[in-house]
């Protein structure tokens, strides 16, 4: 079977359609991942073990299982207790947790490289606690992570097409939708790969543009 160039061509302006949905549910699950991770991290910093060991249990069970899994478990297992999402967004929130728990980790590790005395200096000051988070430690935590953050956005980007198993017209949904109509698979995942190959390329670009200037500015 020989790559039909008018047959891609009608496909492409679908396909880039498509790609606005995974680049939604891209950066929904990552804001999600970003706000879940840090309070997790947080959690497994509490002093209180009632704070403390749930969200290590929640994040060692997430780790431990595979996304695929748990996209199921949230669009056909939470139906049946009264719980229902949309489908798009039932892929972010699925994303979104999945994602969180390996954020926390990376926060766990921005927050412990903060040397010592700048806690110490904080308590001395008598600062409560928040400004101490706020002021002192996130700023400080927070931009050699970047990075790293960064790495996981690629990730969850490249993870999208597993929503395409609950139904989410993403951008691999979309072409084999598309490909069961004509029963001509070479052009419509080739176009796929290749879409997908230039936005990592691009955000990854992009990545290292702000990993050049967090690095100038310390």
């Amino acid at each position: 079977m020989m790559f039909q160039l008018d047959y891609a061509s009608e496909l492409l302006p679908i396909l880039l359609k498509a790609s606005l949905v995974t680049l939604a549910a891209t950066l929904g699950g990552m804001a999600l991942a970003l706000v879940l991770g840090l309070a997790l991290a947080l959690l497994r910093r509490s002093p209180h073990a009632v704070l403390r060991r749930p969200a290590s249990m929640f994040v060692e069970f997430v780790r431990s299982t595979p996304l695929l899994i748990q996209i199921f478990f949230i669009y056909y297992v939470l139906p049946l207790y009264g719980v229902r999402i949309p489908t798009v967004a039932c892929g972010i929130v699925a994303l979104g947790l999945h994602y969180a728990t390996y954020t926390a980790e990376v926060y766990r590790a921005g927050i412990e490289a903060v040397p010592r005395g700048q806690w110490e200096a904080g308590r001395a000051l008598s600062l409560p606690a928040y400004r101490i988070w706020r002021h002192i430690v996130l700023p400080q935590a927070l931009p050699p992570v970047v990075p790293a953050l960064g790495n996981y956005l690629i990730a969850m980007f490249k993870e999208t097409p597993l929503l395409a198993v609950i139904g989410v017209h993403e951008l691999l949904g979309t072409a084999l939708q598309e490909a069961s109509q004509t029963y001509r698979y070479y052009e419509p995942l080739t176009l796929v790969g290749l879409i997908f190959l230039a936005f990592s390329l691009v955000a990854a670009l992009i990545l290292r543009r702000v990993e050049v200037r967090l690095a100038d500015r310390s």
